[in-house]
């Protein structure tokens, strides 16, 4: 993702003014019906998920180093953050092409821009980053050249054996027979930094859905909110990447939902399809 990247995706707010939020469980263990697992489990899940992230940022972090975009030199960055606008339905009508399954063909325009970056988003943070042929196809397809040449090593790297075995899935990304292995980032909203004719600088805020949903799961399918930066270049007549990077939040205070089992999550998955965004 990058790859996203890739564990793409806690930050949670502060709840000290409000003196505590209240998260209500399921009243079995997500995943498994057993008793729930004690803090020591859970604690080295965390461990284990914070370790993902880390080994997938810094990947992603060290193929992107000194890369700049054109966007960045072309209209420079001031201190003042862009004034804000509502990502609103425009009329204009979203692009109809798909390659690999992701929407191509976007507009030469600041909206172009954004539908853009957010579906490349939503493309990085799918479970089709964890297979090699996909996430090549994905690479080649979003980036530019240059760029997925030099990063389709460092994903590789990223995306090993061992990590794959640390998320539950088999050397080729799948997961276990009668799990479900869940990968999604869903934008939020949208803003353009900078915007010229040859580059664009789109932030995309998203939460993000990773986790393993299976009877057998230690893992179980979590959220998180983020932020995405793309240095998008316009290149054959299209949108392309050349370089991106992700912060943490910003994220709301949890609410009181009760958490759904593990067949929840699973059905849920099977019934709503992946998100095409437009503005």
């Amino acid at each position: 993702m990058n790859p996203g990247d890739e564990r793409p995706y806690p930050d949670y707010a502060d709840t000290t003014a409000t003196g505590h939020t209240r998260t209500r469980l399921p009243e079995n263990d997500p995943y498994g019906g057993a008793p729930r697992r004690p803090t020591r489990s859970s604690s080295r899940s965390l461990v284990t998920v914070v370790g993902v992230v880390v080994l997938l940022i810094a990947a992603i972090a060290f193929a992107n180093r000194g890369d700049h975009s054109s966007a960045d030199s072309a209209s420079g960055k001031g201190d003042k953050p862009p004034a804000a606008s509502p990502t609103a339905a425009s009329g204009t009508e979203p692009v109809q092409t798909k390659s690999s399954g992701v929407p191509t063909g976007f507009a030469h325009t600041e909206q172009g821009a954004q539908s853009a970056a957010s579906n490349y988003a939503v493309a990085l943070g799918s479970t089709g980053m964890f297979n090699k042929d996909s996430r090549h196809r994905l690479l080649q397809l979003l980036y530019t050249a240059q760029a997925a040449d030099r990063l389709q090593g460092a994903m590789d790297q990223a995306y090993s054996v061992d990590f794959l075995a640390k998320m539950g899935l088999d050397a080729n990304g799948n997961p276990p027979k009668g799990s479900t292995f869940v990968s999604r980032v869903v934008p939020v909203g949208t803003t353009v930094r900078n915007y010229t004719d040859g580059g664009a600088e789109v932030t995309v805020w998203y939460v993000g859905l990773i986790g393993m949903a299976g009877s057998s799961s230690t893992d179980p399918v979590t959220s998180s909110w983020k932020t995405w930066t793309f240095d998008l270049q316009w290149a054959g007549g299209d949108w392309k990447i050349a370089s991106d990077s992700q912060k943490d939040g910003p994220a709301p205070v949890p609410g009181d939902d009760k958490a759904a089992t593990s067949d929840e999550i699973s059905k849920a998955i099977e019934q709503y399809g992946g998100f095409t965004y437009a503005r």
